[in-house]
């Protein structure tokens, strides 16, 4: 369905589009459910953690492109049924491409700005996929349709230029010369505004010649990224189209520019934002796109109104260059593509905000005339003055002789200069016709080779850059690395690419890799050392992040499809090897949790990334190593419940064996930096400024991304579960602190016990059966932390420490133990008493089902130990925390409605607690009696009985039942972390199936055992309290 919610010529407003697209597979296997709609030109989003929580916006246009579609013959997609909802390309194009060449060939400049996180289907709707062209090939037809349509009235010129924008540096996609250093350079005139310096344009006469061009430039784009090691989903494209009409009877010229530009990735980064990077505002990757927001804020205040003093354009790159575009000469369209998955919720509501700023710009468009056009009409009426005066000269005679020399001189220099400027299109259309057909002549090279030989074809993470470079294996044995000194070489580039990295041989139609001694080399997700023979469609990595997919002999292909071997097809194999499988769910109806999912797929994203940091690192002699780990993988809070889980990378540097824990953001904003300090490397290097195997000495310590001042370390958690103190039961119990991925980091002993105020122990006289006998008394305990056991943390480096961290009841602060250092089995000896003055239900329920979570923090050489805060604390003279005051302090205000409503509920509650009294103190009344019969009777002992109340036998049943069944729970614990190893053959397998039966076996057992003692307890108790009754009576 699309939806027009206005003309496209009305205003000259930003015209803003939404296009909401289909599930990915990422999505799919997730379970993600829809979470976007659609009312013609409305679009309502709803938050998926709250169903009541919507937002809805208003664009010019609106298109459903999730669901409701087919794909025809000729593999186009196109809706189910005529006049469906789902809009298909040449939908898109009717709106949005129709009303930008208009624009065009009325004179106006005309943009087109594509905007959206990474995959949300910018890429699709800007270029296109196979035979469903996007806007930008289906504007180039449109636009040589129209000048052949127009060629007896106007003479038409059409020149084009491709750059990109990589971390503020411009990049010219068609240069044919080697890359500038810094980039070219953006100059401002006054007529002409900003412009790129030295960007080639090329002049075109067709759509198949565009779109060579735009081939070109993505092959350049390609190579560049990967010499780079650049990122392309945060980079800017653009793509300039100059139309020149001249209308020779009206004797005018018009001229505008069409700006189509593809905008980096606008993810936001999951942050908590309890973690500043002191280098967070080093880097530029972001600088236009923020930039660009901070514009169209800017530029949405001055349209309602508000007085705004300045409009940051200059403070980066891209804002200069789409300055016309942005409130300036030209008409604008937005085109934002978004994702309907709930795991894209945050990303996705950004988009909408964002586009809906844009929406209020408005732009001062005119009509250009050529400033060619006006030169060469000066020249005329000049030559034409000069003409009147040469004819007047004559008639005066000789004496007019040098004068008349000089002016035919200078009419015969401004013809020249007038035949120069009309015949400058031609040449320069003669001239990019050559190497348009030297273009043309590699391509069917190309094309003859791949139907003569193997080769290997580039896979990128941006869908439009796979497939571009393709690397023949012709007869022989074939070296590929960065050497390309000999002849029979493949030259690559790229992280981690050895001079020689490997070597292919095609012999006797069987092409087989052998790795070099150093070189890394992955084949369908394994590394490889030794010679293998490669199959058709293979898989291969070569060094950090080079990836190939191996198309075989022309008579093993049939009709494979490779686009199923996508960017995050090589990333998931890599992933399966390290024991990480997704989209696999159970055969019954559960699914993974989504959210689990949706942090694997992150963790599948940057495994590259952290690959590519290894191998700076590395080259660069920094000694840092980075691991990503799922934070609170086998974690849970303090009610039992699962931990959210993060992506987060454990930095180290492995000679002063110093650890950090960066998250992803950090992580990702640290590795802009990186490329940076290795792109410095490598230019100082190739210039013989620094020594072979030596790092540059460029950054001082506190720039170098590399490095983190040291600070604790969450290392793992056990959790002390609190029910024993409801029935004033001491525990002592031996904990293990689990890792975030469920590793042991040492042996913890801990207690609770009961309490006096005085901080005595209380015994077994005090244990209660019913835990509501607390309600509005006093309660004290203690926690004590004894010792920790089997320190891995110390055992790894004896220069480090450890501290215990927790939190209880409403303590906003967590409470630290005094730091130990170089000891694996260090005594703590840390006791902490608490009190309840008067004790709540909602403390009981607490008590009842919680645990107080015990962290384990590791301490560095450097860095300060982890110190209590005691704001918001109360605490007595004799240093007791107080965790329940007799009542609240500041009772929030109610309406006298909630109040009727309690008072309600408390006299229910009151009438009923009076029936239960009233019941208690008629059977204690008949206790009563039956005691003194006994006592006066003489057959019982005189003063107290010896024999233990029923009471006290109930209470140390209890006991002995809580106590089996803290054993019970470590069991369940040891069942949830029984794994099989990762590199298990069959008989691994059948071993672990053994051990699991037996350890299932063992819980089964304690746990019976532990009901059946504790039943037989109850029975016991109360047969002799029968009996007892039987007797007394």
């Amino acid at each position: 369905m699309r939806a027009k919610a206005a003309g496209m010529h009305s205003k000259d407003c930003v015209k803003v589009a939404v296009r909401v697209r289909p599930f990915n597979k990422r999505e799919r296997d997730a379970g993600s459910r829809c979470i976007v709609s659609m009312v013609t030109s409305s679009i309502t989003i709803q938050d998926p953690r709250e169903s009541q929580s919507r937002r809805s916006f208003c664009f010019d246009y609106a298109y459903w492109s999730h669901s409701g579609f087919t794909r025809d013959r000729g593999g186009l997609y196109v809706p189910e049924e005529p006049g469906g909802r789902y809009s298909d390309q040449d939908s898109v194009f009717q709106d949005l491409g129709e009303g930008i060449l208009e624009n065009a060939l009325q004179g106006y400049n005309a943009t087109l700005l594509a905007y959206g996180q990474t995959g949300s289907g910018k890429s699709y709707s800007m270029v296109g996929y196979g035979p469903n062209k996007g806007l930008v090939p289906k504007l180039c037809d449109r636009l040589f349709q129209a000048i052949r349509e127009n060629q007896d009235t106007r003479q038409c010129q059409v020149f084009f230029s491709m750059l990109e924008i990589y971390n503020e540096q411009v990049v010219d996609l068609l240069s044919r010369g080697s890359r500038t250093p810094g980039g070219l350079r953006v100059r401002e005139e006054q007529q002409r505004g900003f412009y790129v310096e030295g960007l080639r344009t090329v002049p075109c006469d067709s759509a198949p010649q565009v779109e060579q061009l735009m081939e070109q430039g993505t092959r350049t784009r390609t190579t560049a990224a990967t010499h780079m090691n650049a990122n392309s989903s945060r980079s800017h494209m653009l793509i300039i189209l100059q139309l020149k009409q001249i209308f020779s009877k009206e004797s005018i010229t018009k001229q505008s520019n069409i700006n189509l530009v593809d905008l980096a990735g606008s993810e936001r980064q999951r942050s908590s934002g309890s973690e500043a990077d002191r280098l967070k505002e080093g880097t530029a990757i972001n600088l236009s796109l923020t930039t660009l927001g901070n514009v169209i804020s800017s530029l949405a205040d001055v349209a309602v109104g508000k007085k705004v003093v300045h409009i940051p354009y200059r403070d980066s790159v891209l804002t200069k260059l789409l300055q016309s575009a942005l409130g300036g000469n030209s008409r604008t369209v937005m085109i934002a593509t978004l994702s309907p998955a709930d795991i894209c919720y945050e990303e996705s509501l950004s988009t909408l905000r964002y586009a809906e700023r844009a929406k209020r710009i408005q732009n001062r468009a005119v009509v250009n005339e050529s400033p060619t056009e006006r030169l060469v009409k000066e020249l005329k009426a000049e030559n034409a003055r000069l003409l009147q005066r040469l004819s007047r000269l004559g008639q005066e005679g000789r004496r007019a002789s040098d004068e008349t020399k000089e002016l035919r001189q200078l009419l015969t220099h401004n013809e020249l200069q007038i035949r120069a400027i009309q015949t400058l299109w031609e040449q320069h259309l003669q001239e990019a016709l050559k190497d348009w057909e030297q273009q043309y002549a590699n391509i069917t090279q190309e094309r003859r080779m791949m139907q003569m030989h193997p080769y290997i074809l580039n896979i990128n993470e941006d869908t439009q850059l796979s497939g571009v470079v393709k690397l023949f294996i012709q007869e022989g044995e074939w070296d590929i690395g960065l050497c390309d000194s000999t002849p029979r070489y493949i030259s690559i580039k790229g992280l981690g690419i050895q001079e020689r990295h490997a070597v292919f041989r095609n012999e006797q139609r069987r092409v087989t890799l052998t790795p070099l001694a150093g070189s890394k080399v992955i084949v369908n997700g394994n590394s490889v050392s030794q010679t293998t023979e490669l199959q058709h469609l293979d898989r291969l990595i070569l060094g950090s992040n080079c990836t190939y997919l191996f198309i075989g002999f022309p008579s093993e292909r049939g009709g494979d499809d490779w686009s199923r071997y996508d960017y995050d097809y090589f990333q998931s194999e890599l992933a399966a090897a390290e024991g990480i499988h997704l989209g696999e769910s159970s055969a019954g109806s559960s699914q993974t949790d989504p959210s689990l999912l949706a942090v694997f797929y992150d963790f599948i994203k940057l495994m590259p990334m952290v690959a590519e940091a290894n191998q700076m690192s590395q080259e660069l002699n920094k000694d840092v190593e980075f691991k990503l780990e799922i934070k609170n993988l086998a974690l849970s809070d303090s009610k039992g419940h699962d931990l959210k889980k993060e992506i987060v990378i454990i930095v180290t540097a492995v000679g002063r064996k110093q650890v950090w824990m960066w998250s992803k953001t950090k992580f990702v904003n640290r590795k802009f930096l990186m490329e940076d300090a290795y792109q410095l490397h490598q230019a100082e290097k190739s210039r013989d400024n620094i020594a072979e195997g030596l790092s540059t000495a460029v950054l001082p310590r506190d720039k170098d991304p590399f490095w983190d001042p040291v600070e604790p370390l969450l290392l793992g958690s056990a959790h002390l579960w609190l029910q024993s103190l409801a029935f004033r039961i001491p525990l002592e119990e031996q904990l293990e602190v689990l890792g975030s991925e469920g590793t042991e980091e040492a042996i913890l002993q801990a207690q609770l016990v009961p309490c006096t105020s005085t901080g005595l122990a209380q015994g077994e006289d005090d244990i209660l059966i019913d835990p509501s006998e607390l309600l509005g008394r006093r309660l004290d305990f203690q926690v004590v932390l004894e010792q920790c056991c089997g320190l891995r943390w110390i055992r790894e480096a004896r220069d480090r420490g450890v501290q215990i961290g927790f939190r209880l009841f409403d303590c906003s602060h967590p409470l630290y133990s005094p730091s130990v250092w170089h000891n694996v089995n260090p005594l703590l000896d840390h006791r902490v008493h608490f009190a309840s003055l008067h004790t709540s239900q909602r403390l009981l329920d607490y008590l009842q089902s919680s645990a107080v979570v015990l962290e384990l923090w590791g301490l560095q050489e450097g860095c300060t130990d982890l110190v209590s805060s005691l704001e918001g604390v109360r605490m007595t003279a004799e240093g007791i925390f107080i965790i329940e005051e007799a009542g609240p302090a500041n009772p929030a205000p109610v309406d006298s409605a909630e109040i009727s409503c309690s008072v309600r509920a408390l006299q229910q509650d009151m009438e009923e607690l009076k029936s239960v009294n009233s019941s208690l103190r008629k059977e204690n009344h008949i206790l009563r009696e039956q005691l003194n019969a006994a006592r006066n009777g003489g057959e019982g002992v005189r003063g107290r009985s010896v024999r233990p109340s029923c009471d006290a036998e109930f209470a140390r049943s209890l006991k002995v039942f809580y106590h089996s069944m803290t054993s019970v729970r470590g069991q369940l614990q040891r069942l949830r972390r029984h794994r099989p190893s990762e590199d298990s053959d069959l008989l691994g397998f059948r071993l672990f199936v053994d051990e699991q039966s037996r350890l299932l076996r063992d819980f089964s057992e304690q746990l019976e055992q532990s009901v059946s003692t504790l039943k037989q307890d109850v029975a016991a108790i109360v047969r002799r309290k029968r009996e007892r009754s039987g007797i007394w009576s």
